[in-house]
This record gives structure tokens, sequence and C-alpha cells, in this order.
């Protein structure tokens, strides 16, 4: 089995940068549309959700990993940031509509960035869960905070 793994980052991100890869980021999962600056040319991203992983390297890759399980436009109510040595960690909650259907889901990121840009990502999801879904959740479980 061979193992690779991403290329570190050549310093550790400062503020600015991270806040705006993560925004740039925000941007794109409420679009599908990658901003110019957020990815590097041979990004990685390595995505599991429930009982599956998928991979994609490249922009066109990744945006296309993104948009087969996503395809439509969203918005993300609620995000969170903390930087790391190599780059940051986002959580995120995403809401959007498909198939005639409201969509929720709840992720969390970790992100490398070299040279200004995220050249990994590894997504971690809770799996997206329809009205229905979210309608049992709310009879079932009262959540401490949102």
């Amino acid at each position: 089995m061979t193992t690779t793994t991403a290329r570190p980052a050549t310093t550790t991100p400062d503020e600015e940068t991270v806040r705006r890869l993560a925004g740039l980021l925000v941007d794109f999962l409420q679009t599908g549309v990658p901003p110019q600056g957020l990815f590097a040319p041979d990004v990685f991203c390595d995505l599991t959700v429930p009982q599956w992983r998928l991979q994609a390297t490249g922009p066109e890759g990744v945006t296309a990993l993104r948009r087969a399980g996503h395809p439509a436009t969203g918005t993300v109510p609620r995000s969170r940031i903390d930087r790391t040595e190599t780059g940051f960690l986002i959580e995120v909650e995403e809401r959007w509509e498909a198939g005639g259907d409201h969509w929720y889901c709840r992720e969390l990121m970790r992100i490398d960035v070299r040279d200004g840009a995220i050249s990994a990502i590894s997504v971690y999801c809770t799996g997206d869960w329809d009205s229905a879904q979210q309608r049992r959740h709310a009879e079932e479980v009262q959540l401490i905070r949102p």
C-alpha cells in the first residue's frame, strides 16, 4: 500500500491569511464556485461522509467533488475557525434547498495552507439531513446549544 501525504505549509499562515481563506472557503461552500486564489494548483481533498470516503485533486477535481454532493447553492449560517500550525480548522453548518426539500449538514474541515492558498483539505461531514431527518432529530433531542 502506498501512502501519500500533503505537502506541508512553507510557513505558519498569519491571521490575515487564515481569515481571508476561511472567508473564500465559505463563499465556495455557498456558491459552488471557487474564488480566485482559494486553492493551490495541486490541492488535495479527502472527504469522509457517513460510511463513505472520496478524494479529489486540483481545483477542478475539488469543485466537481463538491458539486456532486451539493449541487445547489446554500448558506453557511454558522462557522468557527481555529488556527493551527499548518493552516486552520473550520467548523460549518450548511443549509440549502434541493429536490423540493430543505437540507442541513455540519462539517469539520482541516485545512493546510501553502503559499497563501489551500493545499490540502480533509472534510468530515455528518451527512446530509433532509427535512424529515431534521424533524425527527428536533422531536427526539433537545440541544443545549444550536
